[in-house]
């Protein structure tokens, strides 16, 4: 969905972002003369108004600005900001939330919300991923950069460290393809041996299980996540559409870390279920499309994350892994014809040298 189409739609005061909520007031007015918005009306119409306002701020950033860590940054902002706005709706209303149908509603809410907490725990352990791809970073620094001559060592030492940084920074299933098909060439002991620390690279401090799937988790928190029918908005008094509301922010900042950072079992194929009923719809889907085309880009599709600074850092990995192999084939290539150079010149000198004495020994005796 075009940016312009939310921007648009959600300029006019009319505009789908509080006709759920102005129905009710619609039904009160055609039973009374006159009507005026209760407390609660204004809480839920507010909070509409604000998490539109904040996810259309999010959608506004440039292509350059997408995905980048000041960019998740302000997302996880967002989120904060209108779980506060929703927690002031739930102590308010806390009465109320415990009949039916709000007890079913919140409790859902909640439920999807400790499916979360495992999403930020496989989030943090892809963060601490990234830290260690600096460490390897470092090592390549210190191999090329600290050094007052270069030798073989260092450079082996440097590719080694970039070649493996890059296949780190692969999709996990990528990654083992291409570190198998490597490792062919390097035989069976060299392939064990790299499997395990890669292994252990890959696990330090997980704080999900080996069989966690990011995939599935996002699939289990948009499970059954119906919008609310209007008779289901008036019996609630709008309620449920908060609930709904905070669901959906909920979602979508969960799938958009997915999408991000680096994560076990990352898949991006949920789907997001919105009619433009919402302010906050068009925004929210403008972003999940922009995010499904950067993951469907030729050089990100085999990325362990979309994170701008990933992204970045894979492509310098690439560019330094090339120039260290050029250098390092060039000297490796260039050695050997070097050095038989050197041993042709060294047996000429000595061929020359016995010739021409041989030659003159010869003359000597003649004479």
């Amino acid at each position: 969905m075009p940016a312009t189409d939310f921007q648009e739609s959600s300029s006019s005061p009319s505009s789908f972002g509080f006709s759920i909520l102005n129905r009710r007031r619609d039904q009160v007015h055609s039973m009374e003369s006159t009507h005026e918005a209760t407390s609660q009306e204004i809480e839920l119409e507010a909070f509409q108004r604000q998490v539109a306002e904040r996810f259309q701020d999010l959608a506004a950033a440039d292509s350059h600005e997408l995905l980048s860590i000041p960019w998740i940054r302000k997302l996880l902002d967002t989120f904060l900001c209108c779980q506060e706005e929703f927690k002031v709706i739930v102590m308010n209303n806390k009465s109320k939330l415990n009949r039916p149908p709000m007890e079913r509603h919140i409790s859902d809410f909640f439920e999807r919300s400790v499916k979360a907490l495992d999403v930020c725990n496989a989030i943090r352990d892809g963060i601490e991923q990234i830290r260690q791809w600096q460490k390897q970073l470092e090592i390549v620094l210190c191999a090329l950069g600290n050094q007052r001559s270069i030798g073989e060592g260092q450079f082996r030492r440097a590719k080694k460290a970039l070649v493996d940084l890059a296949i780190a920074m692969l999709d996990e299933k990528d990654s083992n393809t291409t570190l198998a098909h490597r490792n062919r060439s390097f035989g069976r002991h060299n392939a064990q041996k790299e499997q395990r620390s890669f292994g252990h690279f890959r696990s330090l401090s997980w704080s999900v299980s080996r069989s966690w799937s990011a995939a599935r988790q996002l699939q289990a928190i948009s499970s059954n996540l119906v919008a609310p029918r209007g008779n289901e908005i008036t019996s609630t008094n709008g309620l449920n559409v908060a609930v709904f509301t905070m669901n959906y922010v909920l979602l979508f900042v969960m799938w958009a870390l997915v999408a991000a950072i680096p994560c076990q079992d990352r898949g991006l194929q949920t789907h997001f279920y919105l009619t433009r009923q919402f302010f906050w719809a068009g925004p929210i889907l403008s972003l999940h499309e922009r995010i499904l085309e950067e993951a469907k880009k030729r050089d990100r599709r085999n990325s362990c994350g979309l994170l701008k600074e990933i992204y970045d850092e894979r492509r310098e990995v690439k560019q330094r892994v090339e120039e260290v192999r050029r250098v390092y084939e060039a000297i490796r290539d260039g050695l050997d014809p070097l050095e038989r150079q050197v041993r042709e010149v060294f047996h000429r000198i000595v061929r020359s040298r016995t010739d021409g004495l041989d030659s003159i020994s010869r003359a000597n005796s003649h004479d």
